[in-house]
């Protein structure tokens, strides 16, 4: 009776023993991993395409204009912007003209709203020279934000000054162009003074001139404002002038604007009085752009 037993608890335990193999135990968690945002912008086609950009942390379209030598009234036509604030990282933006038209700044008037970042970044304490307003970004960082009055710029134009400094004297140089018509500008610097900082590609994108505040400032070559105001930091009180499709010019740290965006100006006209405008003292920062890229202006200008 015992054997009978001790036979009949084995087979209970071995029986016991093969249940247990045979359950299924806790698998290990799997974690499905989803591309992030920004590979999956990588992989969009467009960004091969040199006539789109990919919208990063911390852009404007001003910014992004600016860098691609566009208006950013082209940029908001051609990508159907109902509000140019709006704008998100990795959105692709078209950023030149489409279908091989030439483009160019529109006259019309179009609202530029206050400017925010994607990311907004601790706030910079402006100058007392500096124009009004919280600034973010510029410098290869990006745009601050304009004035909620509905304009591009809220630099009201000044009064001519009563003894404004000859500009130079007018020259033609024989500019390292490369696009059709871009050779026929006649330039002129922009303004008397020092140099006091040279074309340094990354670094300096331009040249740096020293003076007296108020002392005029002049277009370098005659053209259109497709920008004036004080929405890029670093820059202050800032004017730009289109040329042509490929070249324009800016004009930087200006105490006050005399011009408006939109408006023809003349080689040595007078646009902006010098200052120091988010400058560490009275300078004028000039700079050239060719297809959107900084060049040095001594290529340009001519020899004085």
């Amino acid at each position: 009776m015992i054997k009978k037993n001790n036979v009949l608890l084995c087979s209970l335990a071995l029986a016991a023993l093969l249940s247990g193999c045979g359950t299924t135990g806790v698998q290990a968690p799997v974690v499905e991993r989803h591309p992030s945002g920004s590979s999956a912008a990588a992989s969009d086609p467009r960004d091969r395409d040199p006539a789109y950009y990919t919208v990063k942390r911390g852009d404007t379209l001003l910014r992004i204009a600016l860098e691609h030598g566009q208006n950013y009234r082209d940029l908001v036509t051609w990508n159907d912007l109902s509000n140019p604030n709006d704008i998100k990282v990795d959105q692709v933006l078209r950023v030149l003209p489409p279908n091989g038209d030439t483009g160019g700044a529109q006259t019309s008037a179009i609202v530029m709203p206050p400017v925010t970042e994607i990311k907004p970044a601790a706030p910079v304490v402006p100058k007392k020279t500096g124009p009004r307003g919280e600034k973010r970004a510029y410098s290869d960082a990006t745009l601050a934000e304009l004035r909620a009055d509905g304009g591009a710029s809220d630099t009201k134009p000044a009064p001519a000054p009563a003894a404004a400094v000859a500009a130079a004297p007018a020259a033609a140089a024989a500019p390292a162009a490369s696009a059709p018509g871009d050779e026929k500008i006649s330039w002129m610097w922009p303004s008397e003074g020092k140099v006091i900082g040279t074309f340094d590609e990354g670094k300096n994108k331009g040249v740096d001139i020293a003076g007296k505040a108020g002392q005029q400032v002049v277009a370098a070559g005659a053209g259109k404002v497709m920008y004036a105001g004080s929405g890029i930091r670093g820059y202050g009180n800032l004017v730009i002038v289109k040329h042509s499709n490929s070249l324009l010019s800016a004009y930087a740290h200006n105490r006050s604007i005399l011009v408006k965006e939109g408006q023809n100006v003349n080689k040595g006209q007078a646009i902006a009085e010098m200052g120091d405008s988010d400058a560490d003292r009275v300078k004028l920062h000039f700079e050239i752009r060719q297809q959107g890229k900084p060049v040095d202006p001594s290529k340009f200008l001519p020899n004085r």
